[in-house]
């Protein structure tokens, strides 16, 4: 190839190619006049949602219930893969990628993504309590505790409270409050490593990673993004005023 070029045999787009050309998916490249096909380059797609109650994060479901997958984008030759799942109770922020090494390293323990929640419990909350979930209590599946914990308010017997912890056990934030005799009456998940959920993005709506939060990720697990697909470029450039 590197001959052809010299001898001036390859145009990219019309033009004469040269040393350090880049090609990129969509050129036109050809070589003594015959067309040459460009395969795709790869693209990840990233996708926030706003996960609702009552909906399982499961491809199929056999008794029938509506699946997260059911309220996203349909991909044309790509599949979503989920970054872990939230319980069919529990409401929030859910990512989905079409890049499967990126899914497997956010959901890794090795790289202690952290995970905050906004829980409401009913039952009494002292200042042992929470320091006994802050210093580790010990599950069926081994030792686990809060980062941290934050009061939010809230009336009567129901309280809300913030809490940050870095694994993504089955029900780990249930079973932590209910190991102090404490009951979780409601938990909406409203963050994930870098990417947090919008206030302004309703339940069961869904949107694109912005860039910021997204090369986050990237670099936190030490992979190079890809880049998005060209449609989602076009959609994050500013409009012309």
């Amino acid at each position: 190839m590197d001959q052809w070029v010299a001898e001036g045999r390859v145009r990219v787009n019309g033009r004469v190619a040269a040393a350090g050309t880049r090609v990129r998916s969509g050129d036109r490249v050809r070589i003594d006049g015959r067309r040459v096909f460009v395969p795709p380059a790869e693209t990840c797609r990233l996708l926030l949602y706003h996960k609702p109650s009552g909906e399982v994060a499961t491809r199929r479901d056999p008794e029938g219930r509506r699946t997260v997958f059911e309220s996203l984008p349909r991909l044309r030759s790509e599949r979503w893969v989920s970054v872990g799942r939230l319980d069919i109770n529990t409401s929030g922020l859910l990512l989905f990628a079409t890049h499967g090494e990126l899914a497997h390293r956010l959901m890794h323990p090795s790289y202690r993504l952290e995970r905050e929640y906004a829980v409401r419990v009913l039952g009494r909350v002292d200042e042992e309590t929470i320091r006994h979930l802050q210093r580790g209590v010990d599950l069926d599946d081994g030792p686990a505790r809060f980062l941290s914990i934050e009061a939010e308010g809230g009336e009567g017997a129901n309280r809300w409270y913030r809490v940050v912890l870095e694994e993504g056990r089955n029900r780990e934030v249930h079973r932590l409050w209910e190991s102090q005799g404490v009951r979780v009456s409601r938990l909406i998940r409203i963050r994930f490593g870098p990417v947090r959920l919008p206030s302004v993005l309703r339940a069961g709506a869904f949107m694109d990673v912005p860039a910021r939060e997204r090369a986050a990720l990237f670099e936190t697990v030490d992979l190079e993004d890809p880049g998005p697909p060209a449609a989602v470029r076009r959609r994050a450039l500013p409009r012309d005023r």
